[in-house]
């Protein structure tokens, strides 16, 4: 319960209405708009995203604020709009419209209500990233009605199609319009955010992520009827196969990113895992500590290694039938000094079988965004100026994100996010009754627009 007065403590001296900066964005409108926004359907697949350009070009219009469109399909629209400026390199405010499916018998309200419930805003997409969304157009409507000077030009980019890697929005941008982002220099993007860790606010800023490599997994071998159990068949030797993989435990490295981030917060952690996290190189070594720490945070514990989780299996479409054909795929992620070739044929070797097939469906390139910049700078600054206990650490993501299209292209690119999170909020990203709670998004909408200010303007 201390915890918890220690939190809504935090969230108050946050409120919007402590920074008093020229024309400061309306916290009350933001919530207003995200529950109008989380009643749009966009669950991909299909998406349907231009529902949502729809409702976002609305709001440009009435504010007379220029922007483009485009669908890379039929309904899978993306939207662009620019506030001009000097000759600075651009700072695009980057999110994405589509969401994930949800089983709505699970939730306490339906998915897509918008409904507010016991001080939270409840909806598919309240976090990932809807919320990041209506925070990030509330400060760009707020810079636009300042009427103030920019020295570079400021985008506000909704696109589609992030949820199942972006090609029909955010990669579809950068290979075919890429205009639209010809002058980009800085990207704020989802992937980072807040949360109360004790009594202390801690900002991780994704700097960079692990690749993703999906694989699909495929055995072949003679059909036939499942009353006569043959020597060797598609489903056992790829359940072999998926043996060696899935019980394989990949050599374990520290990235420098990754050991900065854990000695930053090392004191916060519990009294059995603090010595992991003052000198995380210890973990090399210690398998009994890698234990520990996957059991109590299992994303930590895959910064350290390259993972492969079994995710999805097919084989015969009737119960008495042996298929001539079964596959598996896996969710591999590696950290960003793996080659993805080399990986593979790492596969192949522990695999052992030559029957055995392995397919790549998808993988992307590895990044580093430095934290050497001003736009970095103006994070930390304002963040520790607004609280003088908060810290602000980099981070490597196990998740992907489209900020990967833009660092394949130099551009600098980070995961950031003002809400300040409880672990109850995180576990409904891609579960059940995700939600955001009210006072911690207000909170947020006024943090996120002072970041801007300091960054675009230096102290008000």
């Amino acid at each position: 319960m201390l915890r918890k007065l220690a939190c809504f403590a935090l969230l108050a001296a946050l409120a919007p209405h402590s920074f008093g900066a020229p024309a400061a964005p309306d916290a009350d409108a933001a919530l207003a708009r995200l529950a109008d926004y989380l009643r749009i359907d966009t669950i991909n697949p299909p998406g349907n995203e231009s529902r949502a350009v729809a409702f976002l070009a609305a709001i440009f219009e009435a504010e007379g604020i220029a922007y483009e469109t485009f669908e890379a399909a039929p309904g899978r629209g993306s939207i662009v709009a620019r506030l001009p400026g000097g000759d600075q390199p651009a700072l695009l405010l980057l999110n994405h419209s589509d969401v994930v499916p949800a089983d709505a018998n699970a939730w306490v309200v339906p998915p897509l209500s918008g409904a507010e419930r016991d001080g939270y805003l409840y909806g598919r997409g309240a976090i990932d990233t809807k919320g990041l969304a209506m925070i990030q157009l509330e400060a760009f409507l707020a810079l636009h009605r300042s009427g103030r000077a920019l020295d570079r030009p400021v985008l506000f980019a909704t696109t589609a199609d992030e949820e199942a890697g972006g090609y029909f929005g955010a990669g579809w941008m950068v290979r075919q319009r890429p205009e639209l982002i010809a002058d980009v220099g800085f990207v704020l993007n989802e992937g980072g955010g807040g949360r109360v860790q004790g009594s202390t606010p801690v900002f991780s800023v994704e700097v960079t992520q692990k690749i993703p490599l999906w694989l699909r997994v495929t055995a072949r071998g003679t059909p036939g009827h499942g009353s006569s159990p043959r020597v060797r068949s598609a489903p056992d030797d790829l359940i072999r196969a998926l043996a060696r993989v899935t019980e394989q435990r990949f050599a374990p490295r520290l990235l420098p990113v990754v050991a900065e981030g854990m000695k930053a917060v090392a004191d916060l952690k519990a009294p059995h895992l603090r010595p992991f996290f003052e000198a995380p190189d210890r973990l090399l070594d210690d398998p009994e500590g890698r234990l520990a720490l996957r059991l109590d945070s299992p994303g930590a514990h895959a910064l350290l290694r390259d993972t492969c989780s079994l995710t999805r299996l097919g084989g015969s479409l009737k119960i008495n039938v042996i298929p001539s054909q079964a596959w598996a795929e896996l969710d591999c992620r590696l950290l960003p000094d793996t080659d993805p070739d080399v990986f593979m044929a790492e596969l192949e070797t522990l695999i052992d079988d030559p029957a055995i097939q392995i397919t790549k469906l998808m993988g992307f390139t590895a990044a580093v965004s430095s934290t050497e910049t001003a736009l970095y700078g103006a994070m930390e600054d304002t963040l520790t100026e607004a609280l003088a206990e908060a810290r602000v650490v980099p981070a490597m993501a196990t998740g992907f994100t489209d900020s990967h299209f833009f660092r394949d292209l130099d551009i600098t690119a980070y995961g950031f996010g003002t809400v300040l999170l409880g672990a109850d909020e995180l576990s409904g990203v891609h579960g059940h009754n995700e939600r955001v709670n009210i006072e911690a998004f207000k909170a947020g909408v006024g943090l996120y627009y002072q970041v801007l200010e300091q960054f675009l303007f230096g102290a008000p």
